[in-house]
C-alpha cells in the first residue's frame, strides 16, 4: 500500500514509496557512517550561507548547535535511524529541523548529489590518511623483524626453486619497496579527493549568490599554500566516481602485495621451510589434527586480496555504462568503498601483528643458505673475471653442477681435476668463490643484497619510517 508523501521530496507526489520501494531503496544503513563527514558539509554550508547573507548569523550558529548536538547523540549510540527517510542526509536535516527553525534553510543552494559528493571526498581524505598510518605501522614491525635478524642469511627464490643468497632483511626490504608503494598511491587519492564539489547542486549550480571558495577553506578543500580548491564543472563534480575507483584500486593493489607477502610467510612456515615461527596469537588449530598449526591470519590476507579485487569490479561496472550526471546507480558505489577501507585498514593491522610476533629460526635459514648451488652464478662470473664470455661461462658452469649431481656430491665438493675437465679457467682457487661472507660482500651496487649495501638501506629504512 503507498505511503503519504515523502517529506523531503514528495511536493511532486500524491502518494509516497510502497515499502518494498523503501526496504529496496533506502542507504541509511550504510551510509549512516558519513554522520560526521555530512555534519562538518552542513556546518561549512551554514556558515557560507551566513557569510553571503542568506541566513543570519544567529541562523548559522542555532544550525551549528544543533547539528553539534545531534553529532553527540549519533556517536553516543542514541540517535534513531529511519529508512522511511532514505539516507544519512535526510535523517540528520529531519532531526534538526525538528529542534531549529532555521535548519529549513540550511538545504538552501544544495542538493543530496553536491551534498554526498563532498561527504565522500571528506571520507576519502581521511581512509587514506588512516589506511598511510597503518601500512606505516606495518612497515615499523617488518624494519624490526629485519634489524633483530640483521646477519641471518636465507636462499632467494625463483620459480620457488633455490636461486641466490640474500640476506632476510633484503627479503624483508622488498615487502617495505612494495608497501611504500602502497602508501604513495594513497596519498595521491587523498589529494585527488581533495577537491570541493559543495556548490555543484544537482546538475548546474545556482542561481544564488554563494561562495563556493569559502565553503571549500572552511572544509580543508585547500592547496599546500592554502588556496581553496573548487571543482570546475558542476556536471562534473557530482557524475565523476574516479575517486572511488582510483581508492578502491590502491586498496585493491595492497590486497596483492599482502597476498605475495602472506604467501611468503605460509611457506616459510610449513615444515618444508621452517624458516619462521608465527605467533600463536594470529594462527588457529586444526579441529581433528591436534599437531596443526595453521598460518590463518595470512590465509585470510591472502583470501582479502581476491575481496578487494572483487570491490574494484564493482565500482567499474557501475559506472562504467552511466550518462551524465548522477543516476540512482551511484548509491551503490558506497558499500564496496567503505568494505575496502574496512578490509585494508584491519589487514594492515594483522599484518604488523603477524610479523611483530613471529620468530626466525636461525638453524634452518643457515641450513637452506648453505647449498653451494646457491652460488653458481658466482662461478660463472668468476669466468668472466678470468676472461671468459658470459655465455661460455653459463655453460661451463651448467656443465660442472650436472657433474655434482651425477656424482651426488656438493658442488664445491668436486675434485679440481673435473671442473678442469669443463673448463681450462677454473684455477685451484676456485672453491674460494663458495665463501658466503666473500659472496655477500661483492655484492656492492645500489640494491643489491650484500653488506654495505643493507646497511645503507636500514639508515634509509629507518629515515622514512620516522617521519
Amino acid at each position: 500500500m503507498a505511503k503519504p508523501s515523502q517529506a523531503t521530496w514528495g511536493g511532486r507526489f500524491s502518494a509516497g514509496p510502497a515499502d518494498l520501494m523503501l526496504a529496496f531503496s533506502e542507504s541509511v544503513s550504510f551510509d549512516q557512517r558519513l554522520a560526521p563527514f555530512d555534519i562538518q558539509g552542513s556546518k561549512a554550508h551554514a556558515a557560507m550561507l551566513a557569510h553571503v547573507g542568506i541566513i543570519t548569523v544567529k541562523e548559522r550558529d542555532a544550525i551549528r548547535t544543533g547539528l553539534d548536538a545531534i553529532l553527540a547523540e549519533i556517536e553516543a549510540g542514541n540517535f534513531m535511524w529511519d529508512t522511511k527517510l532514505e539516507d544519512v542526509h535526510m535523517n540528520i536535516e529531519q532531526a534538526l529541523t525538528k529542534n531549529v527553525p532555521a535548519a529549513a534553510r540550511l538545504h538552501t543552494a544544495r542538493s543530496r548529489n553536491d551534498q554526498v559528493a563532498t561527504d565522500m571526498r571528506l571520507f576519502f581524505k581521511y581512509a587514506c590518511s588512516v589506511i598511510g598510518e597503518k601500512i606505516a605501522a606495518a612497515q615499523r614491525a617488518i624494519l624490526a623483524v629485519a634489524e633483530a635478524n640483521a646477519d641471518v642469511l636465507v636462499p632467494g627464490y625463483t620459480h620457488l626453486q633455490r636461486a641466490q643468497p640474500v640476506y632476510l632483511a633484503h627479503h624483508l626490504f622488498a615487502y617495505l619497496e612494495m608497501l611504500q608503494r602502497d602508501r604513495a598511491r594513497f596519498v595521491e587519492v587523498g589529494a585527488h579527493a581533495n577537491w570541493c564539489p559543495l556548490g555543484a547542486g544537482a546538475i548546474a549550480g545556482t542561481t544564488l549568490p554563494i561562495d563556493r571558495e569559502f565553503a571549500a577553506t572552511q572544509l580543508g578543500f585547500v592547496d599546500a599554500k592554502g588556496r581553496p580548491q573548487v571543482t570546475q564543472n558542476s556536471m562534473d563534480a557530482v557524475a565523476d566516481r574516479d575517486v572511488f575507483i582510483e581508492f578502491a584500486s590502491a586498496c585493491a593493489l595492497f590486497g596483492v602485495h599482502l597476498s605475495r607477502i602472506a604467501e611468503d610467510l605460509i611457506l616459510w612456515m610449513s615444515a618444508e621451510f621452517k624458516f619462521v615461527e608465527l605467533p600463536d596469537a594470529f594462527c588457529t588449530g586444526s579441529s581433528l589434527m591436534p599437531q596443526k598449526k595453521n598460518p590463518d591470519s595470512c590465509e585470510l590476507m591472502r583470501g582479502k586480496s581476491a575481496r578487494l579485487q572483487g570491490n574494484l569490479h564493482t565500482l567499474l561496472t557501475l559506472a562504467k555504462g552511466l550518462p551524465l550526471t548522477y543516476n540512482r546507480d551511484l548509491q551503490e558505489d558506497k558499500p564496496p568503498v567503505f568494505d575496502s577501507f574496512d578490509q585494508s585498514a584491519m589487514c594492515a593491522d594483522v599484518l604488523a601483528g603477524t610479523i611483530a610476533g613471529m620468530t626466525v629460526n636461525r638453524t634452518r635459514c643457515a641450513e637452506a643458505v648453505s647449498d653451494p648451488a646457491l652460488l653458481a652464478t658466482d662461478l660463472a662470473d668468476y669466468l668472466v673475471n678470468k676472461g671468459v664470455p658470459f655465455r661460455e661461462a653459463h655453460h661451463a658452469v651448467g656443465a660442472v653442477v650436472k657433474i655434482a649431481e651425477k656424482l651426488s656430491v656438493k658442488l664445491n665438493n668436486l675434485p679440481l681435476e673435473e671442473v678442469q675437465s669443463v673448463h681450462r679457467a677454473f684455477g685451484a682457487d676456485w672453491v674460494h668463490v663458495f665463501d658466503l661472507e666473500h659472496a655477500m660482500a661483492k655484492r656492492t651496487g645500489t640494491g643489491m643484497p650484500g653488506k654495505a649495501q643493507t646497511k645503507k638501506q636500514f639508515a634509509r629504512w629507518k629515515k622514512l619510517l620516522a617521519e
